[in-house]
């Protein structure tokens, strides 16, 4: 009998696989760095691990890496699954490459060059001109000097030709490349006796991550995630994956998590980064369902970060910093919400220390 769950249910389970109601952790506990934190922003990925429990040292540890993976955007990984990741991350095939980089697919089609292997190409360039750190404009430039026209494009505000940007970003793990933490713009370097693994195992295998940290789910839920065809997804979706019922849509979960959509939501306020892997869900009408509020939430640019709020997103959040002063501006979406004023202020004060400035006050607005 297929299980029926409820969207109270998906949000709770979603909140603790997320360790989101964690007061304490480390690296090697923390279940999101398997499919990555997203580290985009001043309150990216360094701002997600600290609402989930780590502290300052953690935060500091040289174990904790950048690489551009999915949807080319730099996520934070732990070192040591370097290897795992790198795999994990590859394209499924040549259709899933040529999607994931976009318009730069069109002109090496025309050139009959495959997309993987025009990663490939790119990655070789890539590897013989980063042999030290290099800033991210020095590499494209070196990078246009050495690449044939299919390669290319020509980049107005630029005023010069470059390398279309999802190539040589998607490229970088495979030269092997990291991003320097706390570089901008990014500076590229080479990972210390960096080997990809053949296969990932099956905690880093994105299609089961996402199913433990963002279930239940369906197979575009996934390809959404990674911008890959839903048929590549399909052909590796897993086989002792377990079908549920929400909402009466059919999706699925992990044989691990089938008996774990019971337990209390967790009672907690966090203020989540605009990036959080909890945002990252692609079945954003579960989360707020809502469509002005959602246009709110993820505008095309721009974006707010959200109020938590036992395990519902609640209203939103900016920064406002000038020197070493922070405003937080909040904005709640009901007179229910505004019940956690305190805790939000309690938060507002953490991401101010996490930032080593000082909050003058969380603003409630609207």
């Amino acid at each position: 009998m297929v299980a029926s769950i409820d969207r109270a249910q998906v949000l709770g389970f979603r909140t603790r696989a997320q360790q989101l109601d964690r007061t304490a952790g480390t690296l090697a506990d923390t279940a999101v760095l398997d499919i990555g934190a997203q580290d985009t922003g001043p309150d990216g990925g360094l701002w997600a691990l600290r609402n989930r429990g780590l502290d300052g040292s953690a935060l500091d540890d040289p174990d904790l890496a950048t690489l551009w993976t999915v949807r080319g955007a730099p996520h934070l990984y732990r070192r040591e699954d370097l290897p795992q990741v790198a795999a994990a991350v590859a394209p499924f095939s040549d259709a899933d490459a040529g999607k994931r980089i976009y318009d730069a697919a069109r002109p090496l089609k025309a050139a009959g060059i495959g997309n993987l292997a025009a990663l490939d190409a790119v990655a070789a360039a890539m590897r013989s001109v980063v042999a030290a750190p290099l800033v991210k404009g020095e590499v494209s430039a070196r990078l246009a000097a050495l690449m044939d026209a299919p390669y290319l494009r020509h980049c107005r505000p630029c005023d010069a030709t470059h390398l279309y940007e999802m190539p040589f970003r998607l490229a970088a793990v495979r030269a092997g490349l990291e991003l320097r933490a706390g570089t901008s713009p990014p500076v590229l370097q080479p990972i210390a006796g960096f080997r990809p693994a053949a296969q990932p195992s099956a905690r880093f295998d994105l299609i089961r991550a996402y199913l433990r940290l963002l279930g239940p789910a369906t197979p575009k839920h996934v390809a959404d995630y990674l911008d890959a065809p839903v048929k590549d997804v399909k052909a590796r979706w897993p086989a002792d994956a377990v079908e549920v019922s929400v909402a009466g849509e059919t999706r699925w979960v992990l044989p691990a998590d089938a008996d774990r959509f019971d337990a209390p939501r967790p009672q907690l306020v966090r203020l989540l980064g605009p990036f959080d892997l909890f945002l990252q869900a692609k079945d954003r009408p579960l989360l707020v369902d809502d469509p002005a509020r959602a246009k709110g939430l993820w505008p095309v640019l721009g974006r707010p970060g959200a109020v938590l709020d036992g395990g519902e997103v609640t209203g939103t959040w900016r920064p406002r910093q000038s020197g070493g002063k922070l405003t937080v501006q909040v904005q709640l979406w009901s007179a229910a919400a505004a019940r956690s004023r305190a805790a939000i202020g309690e938060q507002a004060e953490r991401l101010a220390a996490h930032r080593q400035v000082r909050l003058v006050k969380a603003d409630f607005v609207g």
